[in-house]
């Protein structure tokens, strides 16, 4: 009966969770769409962010304001587990499901992708994550304080070349949740609604942390493992629909930038934060995701790089790596 108690709570937990990012992140874009932001920042910024919120509150929640032996672990089973879903699961999956579009003849079996705007985001990704992982190597408190403002500054300088744009964002986001029949909704309900998804946020972080202590103890499973690989495959939902609906409308810019720029977030800012509130000492079960996830983007970067366009079949074989690392454990 504690079991199931527990079942429930975390899914009770993950969908507050789902439904605070759901809001925030229509607040977000309906922004994005009102101040007419460059479309390399549409993606890899405003949705992005919304959507990544998730993934950052948790570790927030557990290492600086939960109490409990498993805080550390659920924490940086947050911050690893993401950018280790995105890369070798969620992508892979945004390439299988091109090719099953295309095979019904609703769309090309290629990306069409503005290459620049990904290669930025995966070079961002590839350093903040290298660091990251020397970091773990290293062991030495002042270096780690270092690299944490070093990898804050270089999501500022990311997000500033974002901005530089000229295009024209392309969103055209569903009718503001708080007001769905206000065809151009005022800044203040756009700001009112971002407030009540980040405090939703917050609340269902809370609950989160709270369950997943608690079933690590009653299952005997790590609370690393446990937020590592189940946390991610809940949070990542909100990225994998909108890119789902963007991957089929053709949007293939919109649809996979809001993912690589969701993990140079989760690549710096949730690094930062792990190198400030924790000792960041990881072992191999930490220190393995981080490796993958590093390899994956890497191949999608020179992939990109000395082709100019990803191959679908090549992208999806990414995932052996999340299988892999999973029948390993």
């Amino acid at each position: 009966m504690t079991v199931l108690f527990f079942v429930g709570v975390f899914l009770c937990a993950v969908l507050i969770i789902l439904w605070g990012c759901s809001v925030f992140t229509n607040a977000v874009e309906w922004l994005g769409k009102r101040t007419n932001t460059p479309e390399g920042a549409v993606g890899s910024i405003f949705a992005a962010l919304g959507t990544t919120l998730p993934e950052t509150a948790i570790p927030v929640s557990a290492i600086f304001f939960t109490d409990g032996p498993s805080k550390t672990d659920v924490g940086m089973g947050a911050i690893l587990g993401a950018p280790f879903t995105e890369s070798t699961l969620i992508l892979p999956i945004l390439a299988i499901l091109l090719l099953v579009f295309s095979r019904y003849g609703r769309r090309p079996p290629t990306f069409n992708l503005n290459a620049l705007v990904v290669r930025t985001d995966l070079r961002c990704f590839l350093l903040a994550f290298s660091l990251g992982i020397g970091c773990a190597l290293l062991p030495y408190r002042w270096l780690h304080l270092a690299t944490a403002v070093f990898l804050i500054g270089l999501y500022v300088y990311y997000v500033t070349s974002k901005f530089s744009g000229q295009s024209s964002g392309d969103l055209n986001p569903v009718p503001l949740i708080f007001a769905r029949k206000t065809a151009l909704p005022s800044y203040g309900i756009i700001l009112l609604q971002g407030v009540v998804g980040i405090t939703t946020l917050i609340f269902g972080s809370q609950l989160f942390v709270y369950v997943a202590e608690n079933m690590a103890s009653t299952l005997e499973v790590s609370p690393l493992l446990l937020t590592l690989l189940i946390a991610p495959l809940a949070t990542e939902l909100p990225e994998l629909a909108n890119s789902v609906l963007w991957l089929r409308h053709r949007k293939d810019t919109l649809a996979i930038s809001i993912i690589t720029g969701a993990m140079v977030f989760q690549g710096t800012i949730p690094v930062a934060i792990g190198l400030v509130g924790t000792d960041w000492n990881l072992d191999s079960r930490a220190l393995t995701p981080m490796i993958l996830a590093l390899l994956a983007m890497a191949v999608c970067y020179f992939h990109l790089k000395w082709l100019g366009h990803w191959r679908p079949w090549l992208l999806s074989g990414s995932a052996i790596l999340y299988f892999g690392f999973l029948f390993s454990l």
